[in-house]
């Protein structure tokens, strides 16, 4: 099982005893002086050359594959963009909902603004139509069903 894990690994047993080596050098210089050590104090405690500092630095960058890495429930991936197919169906859905709404009839149409854009409760909206509640429940019904008609047959 350990050699499995050993030859999964990217990197060598060396390569791993320097960056911690190194990992504990920078720790050191942080604790010493409050902030981040420059690139010439870490090689100097660690006793090497700039080359060899940046080689123990780039060892721990592997490259691998996007087709490997990629997942789509990976949150690196995520985007906050919206989905461009919803954008699509929904500019297309809008556009058959408008196109419908322009084949009713007015009241039913002034039913329908009340209620879902300007958020009236059905007794305010009975208040600005001066009809009954119930009639309103009853045209507000009609007009949602004369909609679904009317986006159906398109």
């Amino acid at each position: 099982m350990i050699d499995m894990l050993r030859r999964q690994m990217n990197d060598t047993r060396t390569a791993r005893k320097k960056r911690a080596r190194y990992n504990k050098a920078v720790d050191g210089l942080k604790a010493q002086s409050g902030n981040d050590p420059t690139r010439q104090e870490i090689a100097a405690a660690l006793g090497v050359s700039d080359v060899e500092l940046l080689e123990i630095e780039s060892s721990s960058v592997t490259v691998t594959s996007i087709s490997d890495e990629y997942d789509d429930s990976n949150t690196a991936f995520a985007s906050e963009d919206p989905d461009p197919f919803q954008v699509l169906s929904g500019q297309e859905d809008r556009l058959r909902l408008v196109t419908a709404m322009a084949e009713l009839p007015d009241r039913l149409k002034l039913v329908l603004q009340l209620f879902f854009v300007e958020e009236l409760n059905l007794t305010e909206i009975a208040e600005v139509l001066e009809v009954s509640v119930p009639r309103v429940h009853q045209l507000r019904a009609k007009a949602l069903k004369d909609l679904r008609k009317l986006i159906d047959a398109e």
